[in-house]
């Protein structure tokens, strides 16, 4: 039986335990965490991850498993030789016994009430849409999925998608080339949301074959989809903070993040690189230059929050809730 862990102070800290480890393809293993006392974990829906403090820096990893199972979080892990370390680290030392620190989940990729669901995975892509199918299947909803990988040795969770029967369509690009947007896409059926996860390549084409087309298109990032954008400086702003009034200056090259932690205080923060949401602030006045790979067009458009890691200003100032 598991019981509900005292709070450490901060809600979203995690100390966390490998319960178990296997290699489920080349280059990707599969990790269950527990909390080292046996607590119960925090709770959380299909579509969510959680970080995990490495030596490298923060990662994101999106939770594969059963939401009802509160005594482990299930992850896989793609090894990525020339990424930014923290694949390649997990894959050389994390092994059963191992303790990491890490905060509670977040969503930012959560299903919404639609007639119908095209969930397209492509590589490690399958690990938030592995519990999506699961609970769509369990609620009766009409849903369907299409997963992408290079050769059938290379993906993942293959045996457990095998009980879905023809709902789920493979397409190995070894096999049969690389489909374009419009192939993966299929037939648009009115009132079908699509989900989607997996290289900014495919994401990047499957916006483009929906730009026209009126419908939304849920995405979950692993990287930014523009770093161009993020590295270009921008002009000086100021930044109010309206729980303490303090105006702060925010120079070219500096975010809002770093002047915000210059002046004292500590926001949550992970990724740096506006793709976790763990950062997202409430905008109260003024208009965001929205750099993150989160929020929908629309969602920018609306102007409501902001990824304060990466985004700058529109305008001289910016009011925000900090």
């Amino acid at each position: 039986m598991v019981t509900t862990r005292p709070s450490l102070g901060d809600d979203r800290e995690l100390r966390l335990r490998v319960r178990s480890r296997r290699e489920l393809a080349p280059r990707i293993a599969e990790f269950v965490l527990e909390d080292p006392l046996g607590y119960r974990l925090p709770p959380w829906t299909p579509g969510a991850h959680i970080d995990l403090r490495l030596e490298s820096g923060e990662r994101q990893f999106s939770l594969c498993g059963d939401p009802q199972d509160a005594s482990g979080y299930r992850i896989a892990v793609l090894g990525e030789p020339e990424g930014r370390g923290g694949s390649a680290w997990i894959h050389e030392h994390l092994q059963p016994g191992d303790l990491v620190l890490g905060a509670a989940p977040l969503n930012h990729f959560e299903l919404e009430p639609a007639g119908g669901y095209h969930l397209i995975a492509a590589g490690i892509g399958i690990t938030p849409v592995l519990p999506m199918a699961a609970q769509l299947e369990a609620h009766g909803a009409r849903w369907h999925l299409t997963y992408l990988g290079r050769d059938r040795s290379s993906m993942a969770y293959l045996d457990e998608l095998e009980a879905y029967g023809d709902k789920v369509l493979l397409r190995s690009t070894a096999e049969t080339g690389r489909p374009s947007a419009q192939e993966v896409l299929g037939e648009l059926v009115p009132g079908e949301a699509i989900y989607a996860c997996g290289p900014e390549s495919l994401l990047a084409d499957l916006e483009a074959a929906l730009t026209t087309s009126g419908r939304t298109l849920h995405l979950e990032r692993f990287a930014p989809k523009d770093r161009a954008l993020l590295e270009e400086d921008g002009e000086a702003f100021e930044v109010e903070l309206a729980r303490s009034g303090e105006v702060l200056t925010v120079p070219s090259g500096l975010s809002i993040l770093e002047v915000v932690e210059a002046s004292g205080l500590r926001p949550d923060y992970s990724c740096r690189e506006g793709t976790c949401g763990t950062c997202e602030t409430r905008i109260l006045a003024g208009h965001a230059d929205h750099r993150d790979s989160i929020l929908s067009p629309e969602e920018q458009a609306e102007d409501e929050v902001m990824m304060i890691c990466v985004s700058r200003s529109k305008s001289p100032r910016l009011v925000l809730d900090l």
